[in-house]
Parts: C-alpha cells; sequence; structure tokens
C-alpha cells in the first residue's frame, strides 16, 4: 500500500476534485428546481454537469421491491454479457429520470458544444445522493455516444458524492471489459447510509425512507429522525448480500446457498468504477475490485457495540451531508491508501507487529474485522485467480491455432472434390476422420472457455481482447460447417429440430456474438452457417414458395464471397448447395466453370 497524493492515484486534477464536490453538492439543494446544472472550471478545459437529488419516493424506486429493469440496448449497446447474451438491469427509478434529462434538448446540445471545441473540453458529470446514479447513467450514454465510435475523443469523467448503486454486476463488468470502469469514481463517507440502501428492498422500509428523504431535504442535525430501525433494515440486508458474495468468491459449492438464495430475495445491484473512501479522520482509502468493494460497503458501517446503534445510525445520515467539509480536509491532509488485488490478497488477519504501521493504520481506520479482512482477501485472491486462468487458456490459442491450421489444410484439398462441406458430410476417407477429431477437439478447448465465462472465472476485460474475438470468429468459420455437416448426416433436425433452432452449440453464437459487438454489427453475421438454412431448404424440396427465400440465400452467399468471408467451393457440382439451386433453376450456366477454374 502507497501513500500518493488522490489525484495522482485516480487520474483526475484536485481542483475538478474539488469542483465537483462543490457543484453537487449546491446543485442538490435545488432538487426539484432543474433538470442539471451546467459550469465551466475557471481557467481549465473542464465543463460540469451536475445533476440534483429527489426528495419524491418514486425517484428511487419504482415496481418490484428493488425497482430493477433490463437496460435498453439501443441506449446503452455495451450493457450486456455479450457472450452469454445477459442483459444488464439498472433501478427503473434512476432510469425514468435519466431519461427526462436525455429528452432535453439544451442538454444535449451543451454536451455536443462541448465535444466539438477545439479546445477539447473535457466533460464532467457529476452527483450527491441521488444526483449521483444520473451522473452515472449520463457518463455511460456519453461513452457509448461519442468513444465507442471513436476512441481518440475526449473521455468523460464521472465524480459522485454519497450515490447509491444503480446496476448489477453485468453492468460493472461490461464498464471493465470496455475499459471503462476508470472513468468513474465514487465517494463514499464510512457511515453514510445512502450507499448500501440499494442493498435492501426500499419497498420494506417505506414509510422510514420517507422520513430520511425528509430529513435530508431539511438539511439541519436538530431535524435528525430516530433511523435505528432503518440502519438495522439496511444494513441487515447488506449482511445477506454480502455473506452471500463471500461464500461465492471463496468457492462454497453448498448446495444449500443456491437453495436460500432461492427464498430470500437479494439485491441485484453492485458497486462500480472506483471507490474512495472517507474514514472519518481525514483519510482515504482507494480500491477498484467490485467484490472488495460490496464487502466494504457493509462491513465499514460495523458496530464497535450494541450501545453504539444510535449514535451510528443517526451518523449514517449526517455523513450523508458532510461530503464538502470532509472532503476538504481530507485533500489537505493527502492521507491516501491504495488497496489493490496484490494488497487485498495479503492483508493481515489482525493486528500483529509483522504487518507495516500504514496497512495496519488503514484498516484500522475502516474498523475492519477479522471477518471482513477475510473477505477482502477472497476478492483479492479470486480476481488472481482469474487472471491465472486467462494464462492458462491463452496458452491454448496456440492449440487451437494448429488445429485450425489442419481443417484449412483439410479445406483446401476437398476444393478439388465436391466441397469442403459435402466432402465431410460424406465421410467417406481417412482425412475426413481426422478432420473430425481436429473438430471435437477444438470443441473441447472452446466449452471449456464458455463454461469458465458461466462461472465467472475469467477476468471482465477477457471477452473484449481483440486476439480472442479474431480467433474465435476464423474458429466459427472453419469449424462450424463440420458441425452442421455433422448435424445432418446423424439426422439429428428429424429428432432434435433445426439446427439453428435446437442444435446450435454455445461456443459458436458466444464468438459470432463478440464479433458483432466489436465491429458494431447487427445480429446477421451468419456466414459460418448458411449451411443449416440451405439444409432447411432442402428438406421443403418440392414446395416452389420457398423459391425466393433460395435466391435471397444465393444473393447473400455470392455476397459473403466477395467479401471474402466465404469460399466458392459452395458452387461446386454436387455440392448441397449447388443441387438447391440446379432444383429451383437458379444456377448460373457459367458458375461451376469459372468455380472450378480457379483451383485447377
Amino acid at each position: 500500500m502507497a501513500s500518493v497524493s488522490l489525484g495522482e492515484n485516480l487520474g483526475i486534477r484536485e481542483e475538478v476534485i474539488k469542483k465537483a464536490c462543490s457543484v453537487s453538492m449546491k446543485t442538490h439543494k435545488s432538487a426539484g428546481k432543474q433538470l442539471y446544472v451546467a459550469e465551466k472550471i475557471r481557467n481549465s478545459h473542464e465543463l460540469v454537469f451536475s445533476f440534483p437529488g429527489s426528495w419524491s419516493l418514486s425517484d428511487w424506486f419504482i415496481g418490484s421491491s428493488f425497482g430493477e429493469v433490463k437496460v435498453d440496448l439501443e441506449l446503452f449497446p455495451s450493457l450486456k454479457y455479450i457472450g452469454l447474451n445477459q442483459i444488464a438491469t439498472v433501478n427503473g427509478a434512476f432510469l425514468n429520470r435519466f431519461n427526462a434529462i436525455l429528452d432535453n434538448t439544451q442538454f444535449k446540445k451543451e454536451v455536443e458544444t462541448a465535444v466539438t471545441d477545439r479546445k477539447q473540453v473535457q466533460v464532467v458529470f457529476t452527483g450527491h445522493s441521488l444526483g449521483g446514479p444520473i451522473a452515472i447513467l449520463a457518463a455511460i450514454w456519453f461513452l457509448e455516444e461519442y468513444i465507442r465510435p471513436d476512441p481518440k475523443k475526449m473521455a468523460p469523467l464521472c465524480v459522485t458524492f454519497g450515490s447509491p448503486l444503480v446496476g448489477d454486476r453485468i453492468m460493472s463488468h461490461a464498464l471493465r471489459r470496455e475499459n471503462w470502469s476508470r472513468y468513474f469514481v465514487n465517494f463514499v463517507m464510512r457511515y453514510d447510509i445512502v450507499p448500501r440502501m440499494s442493498l435492501t428492498p426500499l419497498s420494506s422500509v417505506e414509510q422510514q425512507l420517507r422520513q430520511v428523504l425528509n430529513f435530508f431535504k431539511a438539511r439541519s442535525q436538530e431535524n435528525v429522525v430516530e433511523p435505528s430501525d432503518f440502519f438495522v433494515t439496511v444494513m441487515r440486508n447488506a449482511l445477506s448480500v454480502v455473506s452471500h458474495a463471500a461464500c461465492k468468491i471463496m468457492g462454497n459449492t453448498n448446495l444449500l446457498l443456491e437453495t436460500l438464495s432461492n427464498f430470500v430475495e437479494l439485491s441485484p445491484y453492485r458497486p462500480l468504477g472506483t471507490y474512495v473512501f472517507c474514514t472519518g479522520n481525514e483519510k482515504l482509502v482507494v480500491i477498484r475490485n467490485p467484490d472488495a468493494v460490496l464487502q466494504l460497503l457493509f462491513y465499514t458501517s460495523q458496530l464497535s457495540s450494541e450501545g453504539d446503534l444510535p449514535a451510528v445510525a443517526r451518523r449514517s445520515l449526517i455523513d450523508h451531508l458532510s461530503y464538502k467539509d470532509e472532503l476538504e480536509e481530507c485533500l489537505k491532509m493527502q492521507s491516501v491508501t491504495f488497496l489493490d488485488d496484490h494488497h487485498l490478497e495479503a492483508l493481515p488477519l489482525s493486528d500483529d507487529a509483522s504487518a507495516t504501521a500504514e496497512s495496519n493504520m488503514a484498516l484500522k481506520d475502516l474498523g475492519l474485522s477479522a471477518r471482513a479482512r477475510l473477505c477482502l482477501r477472497a476478492a483479492g485472491q479470486l480476481e488472481k485467480q482469474k487472471k491465472s486462468n486467462q494464462q492458462a487458456i491463452d496458452k491454448k490459442m496456440e492449440d487451437i491455432k494448429n488445429g485450425l491450421g489442419k481443417l484449412q489444410g483439410y479445406k483446401d484439398k476437398c476444393k478439388h472434390k465436391v466441397g469442403y462441406y459435402d466432402a465431410f458430410k460424406i465421410s467417406e476417407d481417412k482425412e475426413d476422420f481426422e478432420a473430425n477429431v481436429n473438430r471435437l477437439q477444438l470443441a473441447g478447448i472452446w466449452d471449456e472457455i464458455i463454461e469458465m465465462l458461466k462461472r465467472n472465472e475469467l477476468p471482465d476485460e477477457f471477452e473484449g481482447r481483440k486476439a480472442w474475438i479474431d480467433i474465435g470468429t476464423q474458429y466459427r468459420r472453419i469449424v462450424e460447417p463440420l458441425d452442421i455437416a455433422n448435424y445432418y448426416r446423424h439426422l439429428k433436425n428429424e429428432d432434435t429440430g433445426p439446427y439453428m433452432e435446437r442444435g446450435r452449440p454455445k461456443r459458436y453464437k458466444c464468438t459470432q456474438r463478440w464479433r458483432e459487438h466489436a465491429e458494431r454489427m447487427s445480429n446477421e453475421s451468419l456466414e459460418s452457417c448458411f449451411w443449416a438454412e440451405a439444409e432447411e431448404l432442402c428438406n421443403k424440396s418440392g414446395n416452389p414458395s420457398i423459391r425466393d427465400r433460395v435466391l435471397q440465400l444465393k444473393r447473400r452467399v455470392e455476397e459473403w464471397i466477395r467479401n471474402g468471408v466465404l469460399d466458392e467451393d459452395v458452387f461446386l457440382n454436387g455440392s448441397t448447395f449447388e443441387k438447391l439451386l440446379t432444383e429451383h433453376s437458379l444456377k448460373n450456366s457459367d458458375q461451376n466453370v469459372v468455380f472450378q477454374g480457379s483451383w485447377s
């Protein structure tokens, strides 16, 4: 753990942090009066957009217990687990509030002006309390709208203070995969209850929450409500969430864990970005591991004794209003401790002499128990294990390349026969048998990767790595036709159904989605499995109504050939596709002569 300045650690000028805090706290007082405030930082190139909070319960949650909804992928196309086709969920009330701001043409106009400014203005989104999640959604929208199409543009910053959690683990995963997580910084006071509120069903504390919001609206410590019951309810639910998460981090395979989770409704919300915890004694602790942040949201608010409950419960409200003064003192002191994954996995479990004074002080300042430290250790070790898993998978890339090379050689030989697809479907020669062995070996490697993704055993960044996107596309184009040929050779379509509906393995769907996302394509890059459509059309032999579909497929095949993603052997005499075209009188008279001549 190294002590460095906060700005150096975060890559943000401290003047920007101070301005963001000042503007967000000021904007929060104007809740209900304006949608946002835009202010330029004097003598700099930053433009700060600050969003106010709200005292209305309907702006905090709607619908179900936790009020979560699926994100609109047209608005946030990156907020998904690509390979597994899982869409992120966000707090529906927060999303509605952001959509209202996005509908404001003035907001979009001001953002556009900043983006196109020749002076390279950096946009900073900020908010205190409920303004925080709006700032987060605005920053993600900006990244989708301007940075993903053109990474050379100036990236935004998002700085929040006492923000409730916004979205689920998939949202955090997506930001880390896109390398956007570094643009989000969340300041949290040690006892502030608001960042923890999303871990409890807000519908269960509706009346108490109204009183809490009224207290925040009054902004006076003289009007402190008795929040003990509210504090206990929130922290009890937080305990359920972090305990379940800790068991999964530590690899608990007890089926009782999953059984209980089916009966106990747990919050879907998880931290994202960098968190800066204000210890309350003018010190700061910076942490980026989302699993560790989740644990800290619970364990940093623990009581020393049961008698401390009333005082800590009141402080959980007062801390929410104290960011400006606390942060000013922290920035003067510059006592900053950074807990990265390496330091997390080596945390001392008790206050012993072997730990450095700085290490012990950081843990004491956060009030971390031995159990809390154990959970943090596990979070660091899990991230280390994910990286180790990735290294092991990376070593198998060479095996994949070798297997694909052998199949490419087999494919080249088949061009002089009936074609790659049909030669394998007939499988009469020794080379066909060897190709099948290669196909099965490659399937084993890719199925292992898919299973690791499903079990969250690879780093979030894995799906965004170009090397794996490229080799996944190459694998799909070379090997999937063989899977289709095998499927129809064994007449599995008669028992199971069409390949595309019932038989297509996840390894092909996953690698296809990787490419579609990386290249911003629609879900139509199916050149690797056009044979499945051809087979289904062949099964409708004698039906004149499908001629138009065959013609459309022929045109797509010709386009894929022109683009170099499909080979011309699909038109060879005797191939499945050539027979289909002949049956519907769609075969060009000179087509086979040209194609066969190119390989002679």
